[in-house]
């Protein structure tokens, strides 16, 4: 059997979802998993490609792909009353086309900021450089993701919370859609089937032994944060609300989609439980 590329950012809650499989405590079912870790932009670029079998993705970019990548139900990243944060330095006021580093073009992020702020005038860098492009005076402001958003420097302070923007587009009592994992299309429906099922049980499984694993993690040098703040962190974007798309998530997400849709993004609104592997076939399956 050939071996599955995963690919998933190097973020601390993805490398939590995935590393109970790397570390041989899920049953793989004799798949052999060959991990990628790159930067969520660059995983988002090359989903448009179509280089990896498994990808992590923004969900806001998932509809230029959706012809040639199924979406997974687990590995799900949302926002409860929380998300990235759009970042300015405390003596400085925006104007209406204030200049803005973004993480990415396909970013979830990018595309709620640009509608928001249509005027603004976005540049697009590593999220690891956003921060200091802001206090140095190199952009106005800029959208923190990830870690960033928990510790950043004493000079800058918030100027809008990403949060706050997708509720008034989307209204009261949805959750943030962030980011997902994508499936190519062409591998065999049962493989997509069984790699879907594996992603779940380690999922399930990091949750379950959430500290042994934060432990492991922060010894091998696998996380950019340790102790008590990756902690925090997991228990925003890695939790039991990770493990499978709940009925609430896919509302989210279909209001992301419509969204976009009405804001001339894409040519047509998306139903996500469409694009998602079909569950009976599994059932036939085995019946």
């Amino acid at each position: 059997m050939n071996p599955i590329q995963l690919a998933h950012s190097p973020d601390a809650d993805d490398i939590f979802m995935y590393f109970a499989i790397k570390f041989g405590w899920v049953d793989t079912k004799g798949y052999v998993f060959e991990n990628v870790g790159l930067d969520i932009e660059t995983l988002n670029v090359e989903a448009i490609k179509g280089t990896y079998d498994v990808s992590a993705i923004s969900f806001g970019m998932y509809p230029l792909i959706k012809n040639e990548y199924a979406m997974l139900r687990t590995a799900v990243s949302f926002g409860e009353g929380y998300g990235p944060k759009l970042i300015r330095r405390k003596d400085k006021n925006l104007k209406r086309n204030f200049k803005v580093a973004l993480s990415g073009k396909y970013t979830t992020n990018a595309m709620l900021f640009r509608i928001y702020y249509p005027d603004a005038r976005p540049v697009y860098m590593d999220f690891l450089e956003i921060e200091d492009a802001v206090v140095s005076g190199k952009v106005d402001a800029g959208v923190l993701i990830h870690e960033s958003i928990l510790d950043f420097d004493e000079s800058l302070e918030v100027e809008k919370e990403l949060w706050d923007i997708w509720v008034e587009l989307a209204g009261e009592g949805l959750p943030l859609p962030l980011g997902g994992m994508a499936v190519r299309r062409s591998l065999p429906l049962n493989r997509a089937i069984d790699i879907e099922n594996i992603l779940i049980d380690g999922v399930k499984v990091a949750n379950d032994r959430k500290e042994e694993l934060c432990t492991k993690l922060e010894a091998e040098n696998l996380v950019r944060i340790s102790d008590e703040m990756l902690k925090k962190y997991l228990d925003m974007y890695a939790s039991d609300e990770s493990v499978e798309l709940s009925t609430l998530q896919l509302k989210a997400l279909d209001t992301l989609y419509d969204i976009g849709f009405k804001h001339g993004l894409w040519k047509s609104p998306i139903k996500t439980e469409e694009y998602l592997i079909p569950k009976e076939y599994e059932a036939l399956r085995n019946s």
